[in-house]
């Protein structure tokens, strides 16, 4: 019997999706394992699918060490700042690439990208007078300022992706029953554009949340929690670095358990 059309296609598309959640979930296992097994538990091989005796020590002994709660205060408060920013910066910008034609809109395209072939090793010592000089060095404000140069590409162009997928003659249409272009774009452009929104500041969070050079560049004493880490657990036990790794890793996997809905929308999947 042949095999049904389609059917090579499906176990294909299977395979690649399961090979992309093992590529995903298996370190974040790995290191929940470094965390909770103990330091015998890291060179043993094969791993248990659950350690005997495991424990929370390392996580409390982790949570114990002085300035990690304010670490990540800075760091919570430099993400949100960074999501904020690229949100309110990235969709009036995609906006204008969507729906009007300029001259050198082409350009400003591969100027946004432009921003991101620049390293920020590079930038450290420009960056760093720069921000004393504005009175945001060592501050929460200018790493969330720095972390919002490196979402905005992303976020401008998503969202002038999105724009573009929604058809103009929704907003003539609100316009033809009286709506100006600002309310037609509140009320019409904007729900649908929701869930690519979203995915835009989930990864403006994770980005912010995740990034160390810069912090570390332009932070002292007020560092975030990724920049604390790298000069706090260089000299720890390993499985006491397993187990900041791990809750380095929780804020942003439980943001984006919260927002899963807009992701599913955007995928066109029902979230039940």
């Amino acid at each position: 019997m042949s095999a049904r059309p389609g059917t090579g296609r499906r176990t294909l598309f299977l395979c690649g999706l399961g090979a992309l959640c093992a590529w995903t979930l298996v370190p974040i296992y790995l290191i929940a394992l470094g965390a909770i097994g103990g330091p015998g538990l890291i060179s043993r091989w094969p791993k248990p699918f659950w350690p005997e005796g495991s424990s929370l020590a390392a996580l409390r002994y982790f949570l114990d060490i002085a300035g990690v709660w304010s670490a990540t205060l800075y760091s919570v408060e430099a993400a949100v700042l960074c999501m904020a920013l690229s949100i309110l910066l990235g969709i009036p910008a995609g906006y204008a690439l969507a729906r009007f034609a300029f001259r050198g809109a082409v350009a400003f395209r591969l100027m946004v990208l432009m921003t991101r072939a620049f390293p920020v090793a590079i930038l450290a010592l420009p960056l760093t007078v720069g921000f004393i000089r504005l009175g945001l060095y060592d501050s929460p404000v200018g790493v969330g300022v720095m972390h919002t140069t490196l979402a905005l590409p992303f976020a401008v162009l998503v969202s002038a992706s999105l724009f573009q997928a929604i058809p103009h003659e929704f907003e003539e249409a609100a316009w033809v029953f009286g709506c100006s272009r600002v309310t037609a774009f509140l009320r019409v452009v904007l729900p649908l554009a929701l869930p690519g929104i979203a995915a835009t500041a989930i990864f403006a969070f994770v980005i912010s949340w995740n990034e160390v050079f810069a912090a570390s560049v332009l932070t002292v004493r007020h560092r975030t929690l990724t920049a604390y880490l790298l000069s706090v657990l260089a000299e720890s036990p390993l499985h006491v670095q397993f187990a900041g790794g791990f809750l380095l890793i929780v804020p942003s996997v439980l943001f984006i358990f919260l927002v899963r809905r807009h992701l599913f929308a955007m995928w066109g999947i029902a979230s039940k």
